[in-house]
């Protein structure tokens, strides 16, 4: 389980350095005095881990309806700065259409680290359900889940999804498309995109195999089809 994350961090010296960060404008983390509790909603499921999916928010669409809740604050009030894409979270997969889950974490998450990722998932509660369900399953320490996180956040070009919102007739597969085309060695079918029921884009997410190199998505991941009719909201 470790391997495939010492070898991405080792490798991180030549990934392309912060470009998705800039979706973060201007961000300013919080201070952070504790970190939120978090009770699973189901029960634990462990198994070996087959591949991994890392789910990319729009951040416009999430606060629209948000842009006065307390507890969304840091992300939606614009306190804190203005976000395009955020991290949902680094999800591992496994065999079957099936997922390990809520594994007994054997190191506790602190204020520092959940400050440390919050321009990047600019929620507390967001932060510490992501390592209490997802995390782990995949490593013991909570530092090494996030900053796995962070590199691969990090190596990730966004295009200017402002300016393809604009685009007359788009669809499900010019958003994944674009960020193919933004990715060097990312295919159209390597990504997700999930559309909520209105059809405005919820999330992009970004399909690895074992060894953190993209994958085909499976039906379950890869979202709507290429000629669905999609939205994106500005956030304007």
């Amino acid at each position: 389980m470790l391997r495939p994350f010492s070898a991405l961090i080792a490798l991180a010296a030549l990934a392309v350095p912060a470009l998705a960060q800039a979706q973060a404008y201007q961000c300013r983390a919080p201070q952070v005095s504790s970190v939120p509790q978090v009770s699973p909603n189901s029960r634990p499921r462990q198994m070996p881990v087959t591949g991994y999916t890392m789910a990319l928010s729009w951040s416009p669409e999430f606060c629209k309806p948000r842009q006065d809740s307390r507890s969304h604050k840091v992300q939606c009030s614009g306190d804190n700065g203005r976000f395009g894409f955020v991290v949902h979270g680094l999800w591992p997969q496994g065999a079957n259409g099936r997922w390990p889950q809520w594994c007994q974490a054997r190191q506790v998450l602190t204020p520092r680290e959940v400050r440390r990722n919050m321009c990047m998932m600019p929620s507390a509660s967001l932060i510490a359900r992501q390592w209490a369900k997802h995390g782990g399953c995949m490593t013991r320490r909570p530092e090494t889940y996030f900053k796995v996180t962070r590199i691969l956040w990090d190596s990730l070009r966004i295009p200017d999804y402002d300016r393809i919102s604009r685009e007359d007739d788009l669809t499900a597969g010019r958003i994944r498309k674009a960020f193919a085309d933004a990715n060097p060695g990312w295919s159209a079918a390597q990504v997700g995109v999930k559309l909520n029921e209105r059809g405005w884009l919820q999330e992009i997410r970004l399909c690895y195999g074992a060894r953190f190199r993209p994958t085909r998505c499976d039906d379950r991941r890869y979202g709507a089809r290429d000629g669905v009719r999609a939205k994106i909201w500005r956030g304007l």
